[in-house]
């Protein structure tokens, strides 16, 4: 493998070099230069400054070193100088020898308080409570995965551990291997057709939607769908997409930074509550029909069809957020509303739940009347999204790998689910249940008149780390948490529930 610090081939030697010139004795790596170092102190010297750059930031932890052959002709020093400042570092812990991987930094030297940069003090972990306002900002999200926990039972995030890595990388090669020339330039705004062709199949087998790849749209996750439909529904006069309430913030969050008004609609057992979307005026309302967020509910058979009403009544369009509908252990699938209504349903998925959050790749299926303005929108945003992960992850649709990780992924979650249902049971008898039949996470509620938002900081200051169910409400209502299951361990899950438990004993 080639050096992570390249030179520019060897150094010259003495007679090389025309009389009266000098010859240099630095290095970029660090910008060191041997004729800085005192006379006979040449490793110490080295060692020092190798140890301050782990100390400030500039040499990381798994950071591997160069050659000391490299190193020792770049700075003109013998080999035996920078072998010796290797061994001090090595010896001190700071430092650690791989055989053919080199020498790796392992550890970074505790610096003295007095020693610290200001900025390294205003950079410092926030305090819970900052962590958990009762009124969160733009940045709220970025803030709490930021926040160190021993036990994060935050909601929405997948068994990232899992992630197929084998397969990807089988997969990356088997495209990588096939692909044309011509398909490393632009493309299609829409998405690559391998892409469109077999997500068009994955919703027919698993959403029992109907839909011609040439209506699916590729796009960054259901956040970019948002941002799209935003503009194009801006674009014709509408200016207030109604949501769930309680339901996500984040969601609310992106429709308010493009604009649009959220009116709440109320939540109950059988889901949004039609009359209440009646009485907003809204003309467009988002919705989770299959696994509402965060209460878990499935929109019920009558409020489907009351919701169908409303739309071909007023004209007005439902935006299926379907976002982890494939996650489901003790009901039956629950169809999409597009399957029911394609003329009225803007439906939107993305793989963030089924495989990680970091591919940022979705679909949206729109009606028709609003298709074209999509495609143009997502064209002069940014020409469409990279292709290679597309014709990777149409692959793993295609040969069954996908639906072979979800089945795993269920029996997981499952189990981990019932984890958590025992924890809730034996550490917060007081609690309501809600959501526990599907999805990634459930809601507890509690009859009580705190501030959820002080437990969650309560919590967090003891090393768990979860969301306060207020944030994802516009009304009051009663507190409560919502407790993510699907990226912890069993272990974690039971520890995380009995400290939420002593916090609230």
């Amino acid at each position: 493998m080639p050096s992570l610090w390249p030179h520019n081939g060897p150094v010259p030697r003495s007679k090389d070099v025309p009389s009266g010139r000098s010859i240099p004795s630095g290095s970029d790596f660090l910008q060191l230069n041997a004729a800085d170092a005192p006379a006979g102190g040449l490793s110490e010297w080295l060692a020092r400054r190798l140890r301050l750059a782990i100390a400030d930031g500039r040499l990381a932890v798994g950071d591997r070193l160069p050659a000391t052959r490299t190193l020792a002709e770049e700075l003109r020093v013998s080999r035996g100088v920078v072998t010796e400042a290797y061994q001090r570092l090595i010896e001190d812990g700071h430092a650690a020898g791989r055989g053919r991987a080199g020498t790796v930094v392992v550890a970074a030297p505790v610096m003295a308080p007095a020693a610290a940069p200001a900025r390294t003090r205003t950079a410092a972990t926030p305090p819970p409570g900052a962590v958990f306002p009762a009124e969160p900002g733009a940045d709220v999200f970025d803030v709490v995965r930021a926040a160190p926990a021993r036990i994060d039972l935050s909601p929405g995030t997948p068994d990232l551990a899992s992630f197929p890595r084998s397969a990807w990388l089988r997969a990356e090669r088997r495209v990588l291997g096939t692909l044309a020339a011509t398909g490393l330039g632009y493309g299609d705004p829409r998405g690559t057709p391998e892409l469109r062709r077999a997500v068009a199949k994955w919703l027919a087998r698993n959403r029992g939607i109907a839909a011609d790849p040439d209506e699916v749209l590729i796009v960054n996750g259901t956040a970019q769908t948002l941002g799209l439909l935003v503009r194009v529904l801006g674009d014709r006069g509408v200016s207030a997409v109604a949501v769930e309430d309680p339901g996500s913030l984040g969601t609310r969050q992106h429709l308010r930074y493009w604009g649009m008004r959220t009116p709440p609609v109320p939540v109950d057992a059988d889901g949004i509550r039609v009359t209440g979307l009646r009485d907003c005026g809204a003309p467009a309302v988002m919705v989770t029909p299959a696994h509402q967020f965060p209460t878990g509910v499935v929109l019920g058979g009558g409020r489907r069809r009351e919701l169908m009403r409303w739309a071909t009544g007023t004209g007005g369009l439902i935006i299926e957020d379907d976002y982890d509908a494939e996650h489901r252990y003790d009901r039956p699938p629950v169809p999409a509303l597009r399957a029911m209504l394609p003329e009225h349903v803007c439906y939107a998925g993305s793989v963030s739940k089924l495989l990680a959050p970091t591919l940022r790749t979705g679909w949206v299926v729109a009606p028709p009347e609003l298709h074209g303005a999509l495609v143009d929108a997502k064209r002069f945003t940014d020409l469409g999204s990279a292709a290679l992960p597309q014709l990777v992850l149409a692959d793993l649709m295609e040969t069954g790998e996908l639906e072979r990780r979800l089945r795993q992924l269920r029996r997981r979650h499952r189990a981990r689910r019932d984890a958590m249902i025992r924890a809730v049971d034996t550490h917060l008898p007081n609690a309501t249940v809600q959501g526990a039949a599907a999805g990634l996470h459930l809601t507890v509620t509690f009859d009580a008149g705190f501030a959820d938002t002080e437990l969650a900081a309560a919590a967090l200051a003891r090393g768990v780390k979860t969301h306060p169910l207020s944030w994802h409400r516009q009304r009051r209502g009663r507190p409560g948490l919502v407790l993510g299951y699907a990226a912890s361990t069993v272990t974690g899950i039971e520890e995380g529930v009995a400290v939420i438990g002593k916090v609230l004993a």
